[in-house]
């Protein structure tokens, strides 16, 4: 990566970090507080955005305090998000003029609607679109050829299933749905449930491990019918344990998100079985699955990814 380029993506991922980091600790002070007068009997009154109220207590010298320090802090969140929300639009545009990524708008969007559903600890990229989170990571560009693909693989962790149906309820949508906020034009395809497709051909295809123990199979993640159903997919289980990745990554369009994929340890002793232990592959794949592999194990032997996981 050029040095101007490897310079704005580091300034880039502090702000986007920060930003993140920032927007979670709003979600605190959504709503607002208020005092409300019944006669002689004044008491505080927690609201929230979809409207439900609570009351905290009867007006006195702690819920005053109560009432200044959320107040005081929901001022200062919001001053700071503000100023944040500008400079990462700064660090975008700067982003695409100096070319700093290339990560296929589609996926970078629907990483976005994962995480700020809440649900991106349940998905792991795997496939060949983890290979920007190495390059973002190691400050390097993977030839083109080996990147080429118009699908992202999402492996669901069915290790934590009651959460996710827990998580998923409480927001009450259906995945497909989530993924109809990056595009409208998503929706399951005939005759492969386990894929959402946009009005350009682009796919999501969702995967999961062989079931075991009490795994429910089949398995759809919501109520739904429409919904998407997970597919199991042949040693699935050894990316599910295998240790995770993360990194922040950048569209060609200078945005960012952060992608939760597998270690690159992992990723190069899989596709080197892609590669050479399964017969039934399409030879242009095998192909493809080696060359990923090699480029992987030399960013690895190079020192420019490190063994497990990265955190930027």
């Amino acid at each position: 990566m050029p040095d101007n380029a490897a310079r704005q993506l580091i300034d880039s991922i502090t702000v986007f970090g920060e930003y993140r980091r920032v927007l979670a600790e709003a979600q605190r002070y959504t709503g607002g507080m208020y005092w409300k007068k019944q006669g002689d009997y004044e008491y505080l009154v927690r609201t929230r955005p979809d409207n439900r109220q609570s009351r905290i207590g009867p007006r006195n010298a702690v819920t005053e305090k109560l009432f200044d320090d959320f107040s005081r802090q929901k001022a200062t969140t919001e001053g700071r998000l503000r100023s944040l929300r500008e400079a990462l639009r700064d660090a975008e545009r700067l982003n695409k003029a100096l070319k700093v990524g290339r990560v296929p708008s589609p996926v970078l969007a629907v990483l976005q609607v994962i995480e700020d559903a809440g649900l991106s600890e349940h998905f792991t990229v795997v496939g060949t679109h983890a290979l920007y989170a190495y390059e973002t990571a190691a400050s390097v560009r993977i030839m083109q050829s080996a990147l080429a693909t118009q699908d992202v693989d999402l492996l669901w962790d069915a290790r934590k299933r009651v959460r996710f149906i827990t998580e998923l309820g409480r927001l009450d949508v259906s995945i497909l749905q989530v993924l109809q906020r990056a595009d409208p034009t998503f929706e399951r395809k005939e005759g492969q449930n386990e894929t959402a497709i946009n009005a350009k051909g682009f796919e999501v295809d969702f995967l999961r491990r062989q079931p075991e123990g009490d795994d429910p199979h089949p398995f759809r993640f919501s109520d739904d019918e429409g919904d998407l159903w997970p597919v199991q997919a042949v040693r699935a289980s050894v990316l599910t344990n295998a240790p995770r990745f993360e990194h922040v990554v950048v569209s060609a369009t200078g945005r960012m998100a952060r992608m939760r994929t597998v270690s690159p340890v992992a990723f190069v002793e899989f596709k080197r079985w892609m590669a050479s232990k399964v017969p039934t592959r399409p030879e242009a794949k095998r192909r493809r699955d080696a060359l990923q592999a090699g480029i992987v194990q030399r960013l690895l032997d190079e020192g420019l990814l490190l063994q497990e996981t990265g955190h930027a």
